[in-house]
């Protein structure tokens, strides 16, 4: 049975992960995994190339010599902040309507509604991903992208949504990886990369709000009947806690950061006896500083309900809100904070655990591999298995796309029109929610127009939370902002 490699880079705002894993068959055997401090990377995006591409190299140097081999290639994450959820459907008439429909047919059908998508700017956006809420044929509706597989009929179409970001976002990306020397096999937009890590199959069809609370980004994804429905991000996370910290207690932001990992803790009158505990730091100049524990659990709690309340707002406002009946998963480095889970249970009302990456991989010798903060690497790891991409120590080879599926064409629409003959509508970068297969023109239809959705509320403390959501979410703003004039 043939071997591969596979290596995934987690581009987060607070550390670079590095996964190396050696897939044989159904069996993924993670052989490296490390984290680095990140630099040039704020809110999850690469803002400086140049700083970025120091600590990857690192790392990636680390891993060749440990394993003794030369990554030539790599899987990494697409931003997830300044990413707007849009609706689009897609119609096709077939050729051969008396064979089934194949997988083939489906995932063309995906990249029409992608291709034909009219982006407000064309020359600054880029659509990320595209996800298939629902399909129809001539006969039935609402149907599942199992069961469309396999249906006879003349035509069939679908409704998506598309998950649509910067383009400069991921020409930094390409730009960083161009100056090591090292090709980007596939870049994912990582909300269903992390969801194959952590969540069941079961959650994810009883409908479950998963939180990835990284550095510099918080996203909340709901996934109900196993289809990712809404999706949104709020550009802060873990770094405005170290700043809090930082700056009530008047130390280095590194110190900060170590001093939340190791007593880090919400809720303090919770801690018991470690909220009794008072840590004594060497000064270089005043001499001894003391900090208790009990403060610095008071300092994260009251930011880490401002993050709850503004992901509360996020969940009512997805209209999902009375759906969750597996509640929320909490993932990501911020989900490492000990009574976080319980804070969100009492502010929310649903029950909540901490998503840790499932046992669907073996590792030995790779500290951290299974900590909620390497659940973004290990994800893209698992899709690259699955999307069969080459193995990371083979050069990379510029392929021709097949030829996708035969339709029949028919009479376009005007406004359709236009749209296909603006340049650069379609996405240059793969993706692992569609596929990259040339499709000839078809019939794309205007989404209908929709009913408003009917309106959720909280069950516990809703009324209290949204009264005061929309300044809670200001301040947020303003204490980032102020943050980076500093």
């Amino acid at each position: 049975m043939e071997e591969r490699y596979i290596a995934s880079v987690d581009l987060g705002s607070s550390k670079i992960a590095l996964t190396v894993a050696k897939v044989s068959g159904d069996d993924i055997q993670v052989l490296f995994y490390r984290e680095k401090p990140s630099q040039g990377i704020r809110n999850s995006a690469v803002f400086n190339p140049q700083k970025a591409g120091v600590p990857i190299r690192e790392v990636i140097a680390e891993a060749e010599e440990e394993l003794k081999i030369k990554i030539l290639q790599v899987v990494v994450g697409l931003p997830r902040c300044d990413v707007r959820q849009e609706s689009n459907c897609a119609k096709v008439t077939r050729s051969n309507p008396d064979e089934s429909i194949t997988v083939e047919e489906v995932e063309a059908l995906k990249s029409i509604a992608r291709e034909q998508y009219p982006l407000r700017d064309p020359e600054r956006e880029q659509i990320y991903g595209a996800i298939a809420q629902s399909y129809s044929e001539d006969e039935n509706f609402q149907l599942i992208e199992n069961d469309i597989i396999g249906v006879i009929s003349e035509s069939f179409e679908g409704n998506f949504k598309l998950f649509i970001g910067r383009r400069s976002s991921v020409r930094t990306i390409d730009k960083v990886f161009n100056d090591l020397e090292i090709a980007v096999s596939r870049k994912y937009f990582t909300p269903g990369s992390i969801a194959k890590a952590v969540l069941t199959e079961d959650e994810m069809e009883n409908g479950v709000a998963l939180v990835d609370l990284g550095g510099g980004a918080t996203s909340v994804s709901i996934y109900k009947g196993k289809i990712l429905r809404h999706y949104a991000c709020i550009p802060f996370g873990g770094k405005v806690i170290t700043s809090d910290i930082r700056s009530e207690c008047s130390i280095t932001e590194t110190l900060a950061e170590n001093l939340k990992m190791a007593f880090g803790a919400c809720q303090p009158d919770r801690l018991q006896n470690l909220g009794e505990k008072i840590l004594q730091i060497e000064g270089d100049v005043e001499g001894y500083k003391q900090i208790p524990v009990y403060f610095l659990s008071e300092i994260i709690t009251a930011r880490c309900r401002e993050i709850i309340d503004a992901l509360l707002y996020e969940i009512e406002r997805s209209g999902f809100a009375d759906s969750l009946r597996s509640g929320i998963v909490i993932t990501g480095g911020g989900a490492a904070l000990g009574n976080l889970s319980s804070m969100v249970k009492d502010m929310s009302g649903y029950t909540v655990r901490t998503g840790m990456p499932r046992p669907l991989f073996s590792a030995s010798g790779c500290p951290g591999v299974f900590n909620t903060s390497a659940t973004t690497s290990i994800g893209m790891l698992l899709e690259a298995k699955a999307d069969g991409v080459s193995s990371c120590i083979d050069a990379p080879v510029s392929e021709a796309p097949e030829a996708g599926p035969e339709y029949e064409e028919e009479p376009v629409a005007e406004e359709v029109q236009a749209v296909e003959e603006a340049p650069e509508q379609a996405v240059e970068t793969p993706s692992a929610l569609f596929s990259d297969e040339e499709v000839p023109k078809v019939e794309v239809k205007p989404e209908s127009v929709r009913k408003p959705k009917k309106e959720h509320k909280l069950k516990v403390r809703w009324e209290t939370i949204k009264n005061s959501i929309g300044e809670t979410i200001s301040n947020f703003y303003d204490k980032v902002n102020s943050d980076s004039d500093e």
